[in-house]
């Protein structure tokens, strides 16, 4: 089974064709992978401008269908499925990737499938690990921060269960924020990591929001309030000053990463912790995490580095998950800039 994957929920325009085993177990074979960053589109504004983001997709997909199909040396024909995201995300970006999907669909004659962005992170550890359902989901990216039970591929029957989510902002905002502040760059995540390498974890003494308290749920606004008043304190063109605010930062969210969960270990025993989303490429925070699952009798299983943050290849694989199934989408499928994992779980605002 082979399935083309299109991924454009934000600033990367991504295409892959996965295969699947034809024992019908995980992990997959990645015949083809491409992917157009945006961002030197969108860096000198400090983040992602989604009138920009949507143009520079439409300019992109049809090339990158084309560059994944030869990588591949496949043609549409020997596809057995078109996915793509369909919410949530930005939705200009969203409709490119899913008309291009519906259009390819359609004139070849393929199954389409419309596919959760969160859900292809939740599923991404199984294209390229044997892992077994169900397992507890660290779900962390620039705009999401869950955990969540995961027993299965999307569908009618409840197969994912949050256990909590952010009461504010996502930690993978977090990041983005401290790096403006700081002058880091776009995108944040990494230039963070970077100069954290450099500096002492231990100088800056930063708020925990939400630590040693009950439940899996998580607040972040407070620290980037913290960050702020301590970076308006810091002496002008301090280098080392910058390399320990962002170590001292970094381990704070370890330390209310791993809070939040061991309570879902407790609440909910797995004995593999997944955790996936851009903010999972951190080595540092892999660590911690690492150790925490460890602790509880648990596995720490991560997606190549590559396979954190936004592809198509996470797409492709949801797809295969549910293809085989045989859960598929009409091409009336509206695209959804919102679209929870667990439509039963109380909405924050």
């Amino acid at each position: 089974m082979r399935v083309l994957g299109i991924e454009t929920s934000c600033d990367e325009t991504a295409v892959a064709i996965v295969e699947a085993p034809a024992t019908g177990g995980p992990v997959g074979r990645i015949l083809a992978n491409v992917v157009y960053s945006q961002l030197t589109e969108h860096r000198r504004f400090g983040g992602v401008v989604p009138e920009i983001a949507a143009r520079a997709h439409l300019e992109r997909i049809d090339g990158l269908v084309m560059d994944a199909l030869a990588e591949a040396r496949l043609g549409l024909a020997d596809l057995d499925g078109i996915a793509a995201t369909g919410g949530p995300g930005l939705i200009g970006g969203v409709l490119v990737g899913v008309m291009t999907a519906k259009a390819l669909a359609f004139a070849h004659d393929k199954p389409f499938l419309a596919i959760n962005h969160l859900e292809g992170h939740a599923l991404s550890a199984r294209l390229t690990e044997d892992v077994d359902f169900p397992y507890l989901l660290l779900l962390v990216s620039g705009g999401h921060c869950q955990l969540l039970t995961v027993r299965g591929p999307d569908s009618q029957g409840g197969d994912f269960t949050r256990l909590g989510t952010t009461i504010d902002d996502a930690v993978g905002e977090c990041f983005d924020k401290t790096a403006k502040l700081l002058g880091l760059g776009f995108p944040g995540g990494p230039a963070v990591e970077a100069a954290a390498k450099g500096g002492n974890p231990q100088r800056f003494a930063l708020p925990r929001p939400m630590w040693r308290k009950p439940g899996c749920d998580f607040s972040f606004s407070g620290l980037k309030t913290a960050v702020r008043q301590t970076v308006e304190k810091l002496p002008a063109q301090d280098a080392q000053a910058v390399a320990d605010l962002c170590a001292s930062f970094q381990r704070t969210v370890g330390d209310v990463l791993a809070d939040r969960c061991a309570n879902a270990l407790s609440l909910a025993p797995s004995a593999t912790l997944v955790v996936a989303g851009g903010v999972a490429a951190n080595v540092y925070l892999r660590g911690r995490l690492e150790t925490l699952a460890a602790a509880h009798g648990a596995r720490l299983v991560a997606p190549p580095i590559r396979f954190c943050t936004d592809n198509g290849a996470m797409i492709a694989w949801a797809g295969i998950e549910r293809l085989r199934l045989g859960k598929t989408d009409g091409l009336d499928f509206r695209p959804r800039p919102r679209w929870p994992l667990d439509p039963s779980a109380a909405v924050r605002v």
